[in-house]
C-alpha cells in the first residue's frame, strides 16, 4: 500500500523538536585518537554518518561523528552523540533494534536514556527515510565491532 506525502504529514515530520536536535548535533568532527572509525551511508537518499570511537571495558568513553543527512538522520544521529559516551554495545544494540521495530514495526520508541528518540515516530510513514535515521546506530556498531576483534585479536 503506497502512502501519499501530505504537506500536514512533513510538518509533522519535520516538528520542531527534530529541527532543534539537527540545528545542535554534539559531538561534531574527527576524533583523532579514535580507536575505530566506520561510515554508514545510505543508498536510499545518499545520507553519510562517520563515526569516530573510543572503547575501554566494553564501554564507551570517547565518541564523534560527521553527519551529511536529512534533519531526520541528523536528529538521529544527535540523540544518539548525547548519549553514547557510558554505553555498552548491548545498549547501543538495544535502542537501535528499539528504533528500527518503532519504525517498521509499529513498534514501542526506546526508553531510558534513548527515550529522545521518540520524537522520530512520526517517520514511520515515510519508509525513505528510515535508513538515515538508524545510520548513525549502524556506523557505531561496525566501529564497536571493530574495536572488539581488535582486543580478541
Amino acid at each position: 500500500m503506497s502512502q501519499t506525502v501530505t504537506e500536514n504529514g512533513l510538518n509533522e515530520v519535520y516538528n520542531r523538536r527534530i529541527l532543534e536536535l539537527a540545528a545542535d548535533i554534539p559531538r561534531i568532527g574527527v576524533l583523532e585518537d579514535a580507536d575505530a572509525s566506520a561510515t554508514a551511508i545510505s543508498k536510499m537518499c545518499g545520507s553519510k554518518v562517520t563515526v569516530y570511537l573510543k572503547m575501554a571495558g566494553g564501554t564507551v568513553t570517547d565518541f564523534s561523528h560527521e553527519v551529511q543527512a536529512c534533519a531526520l538522520g541528523q536528529a538521529s544521529s544527535s540523540v544518539l552523540a548525547a548519549h553514547i559516551v557510558g554505553s555498552t554495545r548491548d545498549e547501543v544494540e538495544e535502542a537501535r533494534d528499539a528504533m528500527r521495530a518503532m519504525l517498521k514495526e509499529e513498534g514501542a520508541p526506546p526508553t531510558g536514556k534513548w527515550a529522545d528518540l521518540e520524537v522520530l515516530q512520526p517517520a514511520r510513514e515515510f519508509r525513505n527515510r528510515h535508513q538515515s535515521i538508524l545510520l548513525t546506530f549502524e556506523a557505531t556498531l561496525d566501529a564497536i565491532g571493530q574495536i572488539e576483534a581488535q582486543s580478541a585479536a
